[in-house]
């Protein structure tokens, strides 16, 4: 195992390989937290609903359902998945987007959620080279990825995800070279009490709610991650992005302006940015002011 430390560390085509083959077997595990997480928090709600306020006669037995249990199966033949069809990508190719059985199609975002799982991995190694901060920020990107599809299937960011991404970040702020464990945990605090701060505003001026509470535990957990610091160019980076994307979607798919808009995506992408480019987006951000502010007083 040393021996395979030391060739990482010596070689960055190993090191890149290693994290795209881990991390697309892990997108793959992800496809599955994408898909069972939301129905284990359903069922658990309708079990703690059942426990205190349904009777006995009325109160029914759930069969058992989590992230390992039930096998996977063909959603419409009951086909159990087997291993050489569960192989990230590669199966799906091989099947043709097709069930084996009986040729149902196998959606496409499967794969996708894949590789974007190991690009994006590979993108954060080869950024920070072989390094703490690379594994850390590896480890990152597997949880973004499950909350961005997550929220974008069930406008849901849940707190088995949010909260642990939160003290990962803190833990990792005590050998983070870049960010203090006084600027992270001013950063968890601040990011959660900014959009805290919006989302009170917004309902005592309009009477409705602008977004979820898990939108502030994800900018908390950011913010731990980051730094307070680089908190602003998150807000106004998933800001700007969502404002586009949002108003792109109603357009096309003809919504109503009154449609809710999750939020937590354009959060998790501009942080994963922040991560990686802050310092320029910072920089350009204050070279855009002090060129908009000499124009003024010219």
């Amino acid at each position: 195992m040393d021996a395979i430390f030391q060739l990482m560390a010596d070689s960055p085509a190993f090191f890149l390989s290693v994290v795209f083959v881990v991390s697309l077997m892990v997108g793959s595990f992800l496809n599955v937290v994408i898909y069972r997480l939301p129905i284990m928090m359903e069922r658990s709600w309708k079990a703690d609903y059942q426990a205190h306020f349904a009777s006995d006669e009325q109160s029914t037995q759930l069969t058992e359902f989590n992230l390992v249990k039930p096998d996977s199966t063909c959603p419409k033949c009951q086909h159990k998945i087997r291993a050489w069809e569960n192989i990230p990508v590669i199966s799906w190719l091989v099947l043709k987007g097709q069930c084996s059985q009986c040729h149902n199609r196998i959606a496409i975002r499967y794969p996708l959620v894949e590789l974007i799982t190991a690009l994006s991995c590979v993108w954060i190694a080869w950024h920070f080279g072989y390094s703490v901060s690379a594994l850390a920020g590896v480890l990152l990107t597997w949880l973004l990825v499950a909350l961005i599809f997550i929220d974008v299937d069930t406008m849901l960011l849940p707190d088995q995800l949010t909260l642990p991404l939160l003290w990962i970040g803190l833990l990792f702020s005590i050998v983070n070279p870049a960010v203090t464990s006084a600027d992270a945990i001013i950063g968890a605090a601040a990011g959660y009490l900014s959009l805290w701060s919006v989302y009170w505003g917004f309902k005592l001026l309009t009477g409705k709610e602008g977004m979820g509470y898990g939108d502030f535990k994800l900018l908390a957990a950011l913010g731990a991650w980051i730094g307070w610091q680089y908190l602003p160019i998150v807000i106004l980076l998933s800001s700007l992005v969502g404002a586009i994307i949002g108003m792109a979607i109603l357009t096309v798919q003809g919504k109503d302006k009154g449609q809710a808009i999750p939020f937590g995506p354009y959060l998790a992408i501009a942080g994963w940015l922040t991560l990686l480019y802050g310092d320029w987006f910072a920089a350009q951000y204050w070279q855009w002011v002090g060129g908009a502010m000499s124009h003024y007083y010219e």
